[in-house]
């Protein structure tokens, strides 16, 4: 503590330092002072996100302990009549009084189409700030120049970091508030500068946009960049541009910034598509990292390994209060019991639960994590898919990772095409089964296709039923209809992100539903259908 006070007390004399310092001309002046802030907020970081690190080492080893002293304090902060929890932090009794609540399957409220989020985030500060620390120290770690003054910029008006970091971190400019600047803007400021060694963008969805906007946006951006700030144009970063635009996609993200070495990114749920297209062409040869796992609009997962290719995330034992429910593929056991991090089993499948300090109701999020490892006492998860996101018009209950694997065999089948993005609606949603057996109308964004020939339409009916005996049975009965593929135009799927995020309830990051519930947002695509 002390040395922190003695960061901040540092900082407050800069200004002193200006004034006396006059002798220097006025831009080597703010070079000079920039430079110092910069400094001295990496030092407090590194000592930030030391102490954490030595909190979360604590409360691992000891991880029973540290879910106990978590439900004590969600008990505590319980609004309204607690009865024989009241005081009570034993597991048993926690669980016999409070009975598991599920996820409403659809996160949107048919009402005024508000997104509903199934617990309260208040309680997620802390873990995010953690989240926020420890991320940006293992990234540094990693890639030891991304944090060097000048070296990262966000391109989307979220950022990844789940905690706006207070002053003086602020001069990192690692950290943004939500929707503090035009996206315009951003992109323009970050093609300004060659020597970036990180690129942020809120999600990778969001990112995803940023690179088709630039594609579509080019030459705009290129005049823009040319005509300069009064009095500074730039026009051979205006060529660049060009010259890297006129290249085509595939790697376009390393011929802007020749020094870039990771994309940074925030996993909301849904973003597994995006990050796979941005891998494959702009951002080919770059690295990933999601410093958190997000689920229902606050974090719940660590990622402490960017060298990782896949998201690796560790389920802290602290706040919010973690349960885990075994999921049994094909079957589920409504009477199934919950077990704590430390109980949890490598290999197995579980259902996050998280425990609503406002409220003291125990949410069954929908949020599917497989354990990998261990961290101490506590699971290292990856996630596998949300519940909420499973398809089912006479009961076959296909599940989001199932049916993402039969969409990609079958987009692997048709010649030249990427896939960017998809969702799916029951045709009861749009009305569209009068008259033929209920199916699936699957709307789906491309690259390097413009158009879907009945036999490539054909190719996922078939994939699916080959990743679904029980979706293959009911076709073969006609109890299920072939399902329908549509190609929607660039920027469908950006106009449906932006009505999802406008509801005033929106989670954030938002989450990239892959199964729309309400004709409105299904509407959003169909009228985007060009084959």
């Amino acid at each position: 503590m002390l040395l922190l006070l003695l960061f901040l007390l540092l900082l407050l004399l800069l200004p002193l330092l200006a004034v006396l310092w006059q002798r220097q001309p006025q831009d080597a002046r703010l070079s000079w002072l920039a430079g110092l802030q910069h400094r001295v907020a990496a030092g407090t970081l590194c000592w930030a996100a030391a102490w954490q690190q030595r909190r979360l080492e604590q409360s691992t080893l000891h991880a029973g302990q540290s879910q106990q002293q978590a439900l004590k304090w969600c008990l505590q902060g319980a609004q309204g009549p607690r009865g024989p929890l009241r005081g009570n932090t034993d597991i048993s009794t926690f669980r016999n009084h409070l009975p598991l609540t599920k996820a409403s399957q659809a996160q949107e409220e048919e009402h005024e189409g508000q997104l509903s989020p199934p617990t309260s985030t208040q309680y997620y500060g802390e873990a995010s700030l953690q989240a926020t620390l420890l991320g940006l120290a293992a990234l540094n770690k990693a890639y030891p120049e991304v944090l060097a003054q000048g070296g990262t910029a966000c391109v989307t008006p979220t950022s990844p970091w789940p905690c706006p970091l207070p002053w003086p971190w602020r001069a990192l400019g690692q950290v943004s508030a939500p929707g503090a600047k035009r996206p315009g803007a951003l992109l323009l400021k970050a093609l300004r500068s060659p020597g970036l060694r990180a690129l942020e963008g809120g999600t990778a969805a969001e990112l995803l946009d940023v690179f088709v906007g630039l594609e579509a946006d080019g030459e705009e951006l290129a005049e823009t960049i040319a005509a300069g700030n009064p009095g500074v144009p730039l026009p051979r970063r205006a060529a660049e541009l060009r010259e890297a635009l006129e290249q085509g996609p595939r790697g376009l993200a390393r011929r802007l910034w020749p020094k870039l070495q990771v994309v940074v990114t925030l996993d909301a749920g849904g973003q597994a598509e995006a990050v796979a297209a941005l891998e494959a062409l702009w951002c080919q040869g770059l690295a990933f990292f999601s410093p958190a796992y997000s689920a229902s609009g606050g974090v719940v997962g660590l990622n402490l390994w960017p060298e990782q290719p896949r998201g690796l995330y560790l389920l802290p034992p602290g706040a919010p209060f973690i349960e885990l429910l075994p999921v049994n593929k094909g079957a589920q056991e409504e009477a199934a019991s919950t077990v704590l991090l430390a109980e949890a089993q490598k290999g197995k499948e579980y259902e996050l639960v998280l425990t609503d300090h406002i409220s003291l109701t125990r949410c069954c999020l929908g949020d599917v994590v497989q354990v990998v490892g261990a961290y101490n006492r506590c699971p290292v998860v990856r996630f596998v898919c949300r519940l909420g996101q499973a398809l089912s018009v006479r009961g076959e209950d296909i599940r989001e990772d199932v049916f993402s694997e039969a969409l990609g065999r079958a987009v692997g089948q048709w010649p030249g095409a990427k896939l960017l993005d998809h969702s799916c609606v029951e045709s009861s949603i749009l009305d569209s089964s009068e008259g033929s057996a209920p199916h699936y109308e699957v709307f789906v964004a491309l690259r390097g296709l413009r158009n879907l020939s009945e036999e490539n339409r054909d190719k996922l009916d078939h994939c699916l039923q080959e990743v679904s005996p029980r979706y293959k049975s009911l076709r073969f009965w006609g109890s299920v209809g072939p399902a329908r593929v549509h190609l929607v135009g660039q920027g469908a799927f950006r106009e449906l992100r932006v009505a999802l995020a406008a509801c005033p309830s929106s989670p954030y990051p938002p989450e990239m539903p892959r199964v729309l519930r309400h004709r409105h947002l299904a509407q959003c695509l169909q009228k985007r259908v060009v084959s």
